[in-house]
C-alpha cells in the first residue's frame, strides 16, 4: 500500500491492476481499499502535485525509457516523468487517486504516455520489466508484506535498469504525537531485505538526506528520507 499518513506535501500511494468502477474486486483487499479511499476522500487534493525531488534527481540524470510508478497517488511523479519522455505505468489501489491522476494527465497533455492501473500490491504486481522502478514512500499504517513487495519491485527491473526506493526515515515533527513509537527501516536494512545478487547489482546510492518541508497545517520542519538506488547490470 504505499504510503503513510505522516507524509508531507508530495507523497504517493500504491495500487492493484486494472482500474475498476467501484464495488468488490477479487484482487483488492477491501480494508486496504477502504482506508485509502477514505484518505483521498477527505480532501479534494492530498498531495502537492510536484514530483518527489529525489526521483527528479535520479530520473533526470538518465535517458528516458519505461518506468513503473508504484503507489502513484494523484500522479505528481507520473506526470513529471511523462512530460520528459518516459513511458509510464502508474499503479495505485485508490480509484479516487487514479481518477484524479488521469484527469491531471489529460489536462497536461501527457495522457498518451501514461497507463494507469489499479493494483493492490499486496495481492497483484504489474507484469513486465522496466528501465526504472520507482517506490516513493511505499509505506502504510496498515500491515503489509513490505520486503516481499520490494523484492517484486527489484524483479521488475530490466537489465541495465534501476530500482529507486525513497522512504520516510523518521516521523515528521508535526506527526510525532500520533506516531511516537513508529520505527523505520534504515537504508541498509531495506537494501539487505532486497536480497540482491551482488554479481548482478550495483548500489549507486544508500543514504539519508534531510530536507525542509511543510506539514498539512502549514507547519515547517526538517524531514529525513531514506534512499536506496540500485542498478541492475546488463
Amino acid at each position: 500500500m504505499h504510503h503513510d499518513t505522516t507524509a508531507g506535501q508530495h507523497r504517493h500511494e500504491h495500487t492493484p491492476a486494472a482500474t475498476g468502477q467501484g464495488g468488490r474486486h477479487p484482487d483488492v483487499d477491501e480494508e486496504t481499499a477502504r482506508f485509502w479511499e477514505e484518505h483521498y476522500g477527505r480532501h479534494e487534493r492530498v498531495w502537492s502535485g510536484r514530483a518527489n525531488p529525489i526521483l527528479v534527481d535520479v530520473a533526470g540524470a538518465v535517458p528516458a525509457g519505461t518506468v513503473l510508478d508504484l503507489g502513484c497517488g494523484e500522479g505528481g511523479d507520473a506526470l513529471w516523468l511523462a512530460g520528459r519522455g518516459w513511458r509510464v505505468t502508474a499503479v495505485d489501489v485508490s480509484e479516487t487517486a487514479l481518477a484524479r491522476a488521469a484527469e491531471e494527465a489529460s489536462a497536461a497533455g501527457v495522457a498518451s504516455h501514461i497507463e494507469f492501473r489499479r493494483h493492490d500490491l499486496t495481492r497483484t504486481f504489474p507484469p513486465g520489466e522496466y528501465d526504472l522502478v520507482s517506490a516513493q514512500f511505499l509505506q502504510s499504517p496498515l500491515e503489509f508484506p513490505r520486503a516481499e513487495l520490494l523484492r517484486s519491485a527489484a524483479r521488475a527491473v530490466a537489465p541495465g535498469g534501476r530500482l529507486l526506493i525513497v522512504e520516510h526515515g523518521e516521523v515528521p515533527p508535526w506527526g510525532r504525537h500520533d506516531h511516537a513509537h513508529a520505527r523505520f527501516s534504515t537504508p541498509q536494512e531495506t537494501l539487505a531485505a532486497l536480497d540482491l545478487d551482488p554479481d548482478r547489482w550495483d548500489t549507486e546510492r544508500l543514504d539519508a538526506p534531510r530536507r525542509q518541508a511543510t506539514g498539512p497545517n502549514g507547519e515547517t520542519g526538517e524531514l529525513v528520507d531514506h534512499v536506496v538506488l540500485v542498478h541492475r547490470r546488463r
